[in-house]
């Protein structure tokens, strides 16, 4: 088959590999029809996130089962699946306790050994407790499919962030980062009920999506005048729920900086040249709790799927690019330079 690897920096090739096969009885082997590019992916393009020369890559995906091991009930040949950005055997202490991405025996898609999202196919481990089936008649309607695609990471990881910063009625979420997780994190808040939602963003194409997904107020300004900005608009408070996505010392320092006291922040964005980024001193002080992580989207998607099917959200527009699986290089070269905000591919 054909998949994405990488090789170096800036180096993504599509390539002939291997057919996965079933090599357990638990596993899937499933035939992608969408995958996407995430932005945590742009680290290991740009080299600041070691790969392998060769490693497969892409986390997001969604397809139609073609092979099913013989102890697999929950799903079989020609379902429609999506797949979070791990896997997880869904037995253990921690999948039991809803934290699926700490499984005692999961892993990500594209680490050494594993198939890539971004590739024609992929041998799913665990696949009772990975794969979520989806309605059919979804595999022949576009939006919809790009919309349940999110599921597989972006709209679930928004949520893991808005839950973490404690978004509800009757308080100000303010959301730092205007990527893919951000413009979610927006939309997570405003299905969470929350009555104020301010946008930190510049790009103008990625805010109006913003406000389409519920942002009341946008603000354009980084650093110092970002946190000003927020505190003009919230009676010099801050924002009861804040919401990090981005990962960098500044963003972080904007979070706290924005946050009210007795507030919370919800950080999703993966660290990169952040580890200084927080004052314990100041959150102390502040009675400011931190809540995050890597999210486990296994856990939201059942919670999250039937309003997409209802159309109650519909994060689609985050997809501005579609490319064929051989255009890949070409969309994380869109995304690296910003001409795009995040990448589907269509198998």
């Amino acid at each position: 088959m054909r998949a994405t690897t990488i090789h170096a920096p800036f180096d993504m090739r599509v390539e002939d590999v291997p057919d996965p096969v079933v090599r357990n009885p638990g596993d899937a082997v499933v035939r992608v029809l969408r995958s996407c590019i995430c932005g945590s992916d742009l680290w290991a393009y740009r080299g600041e996130s070691a790969r392998q020369p060769g490693q497969r890559i892409g986390h997001e995906f969604l397809g139609i089962v073609e092979e099913a091991g013989a102890e697999v009930t929950g799903v079989g040949r020609g379902d429609l699946v999506v797949a979070p950005f791990m896997w997880s055997d869904g037995v253990c202490d921690y999948c039991r306790e809803g934290l699926t991405t700490s499984c005692e025996h999961g892993g990500f898609w594209g680490s050494v050994g594993s198939d890539g999202g971004q590739g024609e196919a992929v041998r799913v481990p665990f696949a009772d407790a990975t794969l979520v089936a989806l309605p059919a008649e979804a595999a022949s309607d576009d939006r919809l499919l790009a919309a349940l695609l999110t599921l597989s990471d972006v709209m679930g990881t928004g949520h893991h962030a808005a839950l973490g910063a404690g978004a509800r009625a009757g308080v100000t979420v303010a959301v730092v980062g205007d990527g893919a997780v951000g413009l979610c994190g927006v939309l997570a808040a405003k299905r969470l009920g929350a009555d104020r939602i301010i946008a930190l963003g510049r790009h103008e194409a990625r805010t109006d999506i913003a406000r389409r997904f519920g942002a009341t107020d946008v603000v354009a300004e980084r650093g110092d005048a970002a946190v000003d900005a927020v505190r003009e608009l919230t009676r010099g408070q801050g924002a009861h729920a804040v919401v990090e996505a981005v990962g960098t010392e500044q963003s972080m320092r904007t979070a706290v900086g924005i946050t009210r006291d007795g507030g919370a922040i919800g950080f999703v964005g993966v660290p990169h040249g952040s580890g200084t980024g927080l004052d314990l001193s100041v959150m102390f002080d502040r009675n400011i709790a931190l809540r995050g992580g890597v999210a486990p989207v296994r856990t939201y998607i059942p919670e999250l799927l039937p309003d997409v099917l209802d159309g109650t959200i519909d994060p689609s527009p985050v997809f501005d690019l579609t490319v064929g699986l051989e255009g890949v290089p070409d969309g994380y070269k869109a995304m690296d330079e910003r001409t795009a905000l995040k990448v589907m591919v269509a198998n």
